[in-house]
């Protein structure tokens, strides 16, 4: 998982965004404008940097050409605006951007774009050639065996995590046996998905704020599914 610094002036912004890349596994540092985040990026190195375009100290664009020119673009840069046009994104990909998202950003292509830029190595410091792969979406285009003892036949691995089969005690009342039944669904697929509640939740078809809540609810140990340690 990654350390990942979320630069943007709106504080419903930040904590969304911080809550959905905990919930994926990453650490997630904040700030509120470019000074906060020269400090940051100082101090921590973080692998990736969520950057806002507009904001009212120094816009994003001049962070991101301040930082190619000191050659501190050691990481990759998503830039984030609501007004953003492709003459915008451009610019943003000469000055050593990595993908540009349009506000509102959707969950999809929010973990998209992390995802393929945490993937790329290393941006180049300085200006960059603009990219034509600008693309619709807002993203940019650019059986293991068991060992045995000798002589000894290989015994099959056992299953590790829920299984798909499982017994219920039906003689019960229907609430408790429906929470039961509940809870080994969720546990199932947490398993199966790494412990990914975005993906858990477009496989169950919930909300992933829903899906959450009903975790909580029933009783559903997380820390078991988390990947490298947290979800």
């Amino acid at each position: 998982m990654a350390t990942i610094l979320v630069v943007d002036d709106e504080l419903g912004i930040r904590g969304l965004l911080s809550e959905i890349l905990s919930d994926e596994g990453h650490t997630v540092e904040l700030a509120e404008n470019a000074a906060e985040a020269r400090s940051v990026r100082e101090r921590l190195r973080p692998d990736l940097v969520l950057l806002d375009i507009w904001m009212p100290d120094v816009d994003g664009i001049s962070l991101l050409k301040e930082w190619g020119a000191a050659g501190m673009l050691s990481m990759p840069v998503i830039m984030m605006s609501g007004h953003g046009t492709i003459d915008t994104a451009v610019e943003a990909t000469k000055y050593g951007a990595s993908a540009f998202l349009e506000k509102p950003i959707t969950l999809q292509k929010l973990l998209r774009a992390v995802e393929q830029a945490l993937a790329k190595p290393a941006p180049r410091n300085g200006p960059a050639t603009p990219s034509n792969g600008y693309r619709a979406d807002g993203l940019l285009g650019n059986d293991t065996g068991t060992l045995a003892p000798i002589g000894q036949p290989s015994l099959p691995a056992a299953p590790v995590g829920p299984q798909s089969a499982q017994m219920f005690d039906l003689d019960r009342p229907l609430r408790e046996a429906r929470d039961a039944f509940e809870k080994s669904y969720f546990e199932f697929h947490l398993a199966k998905e790494n412990g990914s509640m975005t993906r858990v939740a477009e496989k169950t078809g919930l909300e992933r704020t829903h899906l959450y809540r009903k975790l909580k609810q029933l009783g559903v140990d997380l820390s078991r599914n988390k990947r490298g340690g947290v979800i």
